[in-house]
């Protein structure tokens, strides 16, 4: 599934040639893509709408609209992407805008979603569907102090929480081992075992992997990611029977939650 640095780079790809444009209309090729509203009333409202930005929240792409919002997650397999010129839709596309330039020129922005798990909402008010999520691990307040306390007082298994989304928004099985490794913490450790000094780390390790991760455009481990280039320079994930890129250890595989987590056996050591 996209995390965080892939979302952005999705948001920040498809902003330049989407902003200022208007929705003629919305072709709603699979109906399930649709959370809300109806397909009915979804067609009535997007039509005429201007998009006046793009964005991100956690795994949320929001698309900022004169009068609403459009907020897209791509799940497993979703992607967003700009068509100019005359407008063939493919195979898997779910939903399809068809847009107009103030000249009328006239372009579309595709959403594709091979697996049929991405949901679109049409909402004047996002705080419904994003009012849960936890802070931006890339904002100001995600501080080391907050992380401790609130690692403190959940007393949970360190990875199952740094996934939880309204705990904290945006990691994702990749770079929750990344950070992990980064700061010497076995995932199965319970959170309440954290110090305020490994939390600082923690939190460190956390924003310098996702900035890396942005920068290098997300990891293309699968082929629904696409250009990004950070699955080079994993430090753990991916790499089972390699050695620490610290350490020279053997990674290890574990399944924390049923998702299957990389671990280095001795520089992350459960106590």
């Amino acid at each position: 599934m996209p995390e965080l640095p892939e979302v952005e780079t999705v948001a920040r790809t498809i902003k330049p040639d989407v902003v200022g444009r208007v929705i003629s209309f919305a072709d709603l090729r699979w109906t399930r893509t649709l959370a809300s509203p109806s397909p009915a009333l979804f067609k009535k409202q997007i039509a005429g709408q201007e998009i006046l930005d793009v964005s991100r929240r956690a795994k949320f792409i929001v698309i900022r609209l004169k009068n609403y919002n459009l907020l897209v997650h791509l799940r497993m397999s979703g992607d967003l992407r700009v068509g100019t010129g005359k407008i063939k839709p493919e195979k898997h596309d779910r939903v399809v805008f068809h847009l107009r330039s103030r000249g009328g020129a006239e372009s579309s922005l595709a959403f594709n979603d091979t697996r049929k798990f991405g949901r679109v909402w049409l909402t004047d008010d996002p705080e419904t569907v994003l009012g849960k999520l936890g802070p931006e691990p890339l904002e100001k307040d995600f501080t080391a102090d907050w992380l401790f306390e609130n690692l403190r007082i959940r007393k949970r298994q360190l990875k199952p929480l740094l996934l939880d989304q309204t705990f904290l928004s945006g990691l994702g099985n990749i770079y929750t081992d990344e950070c992990l490794h980064i700061a010497r913490l076995h995932p199965l450790a319970n959170s309440s075992g954290v110090t305020r000094k490994q939390a600082q780390v923690l939190r460190d390790a956390i924003r310098s992997v996702l900035r890396e991760g942005i920068r290098r455009n997300g990891a293309s481990i699968d082929w629904v990611y696409r250009g990004g280039d950070f699955q080079n320079y994993f430090r753990v994930y991916g790499r089972e029977g390699e050695p620490c890129p610290v350490c020279g250890s053997k990674i290890q595989k574990l399944t924390v939650g049923q998702r299957g987590t990389h671990v280095c056996p001795n520089c992350q050591r459960l106590r």
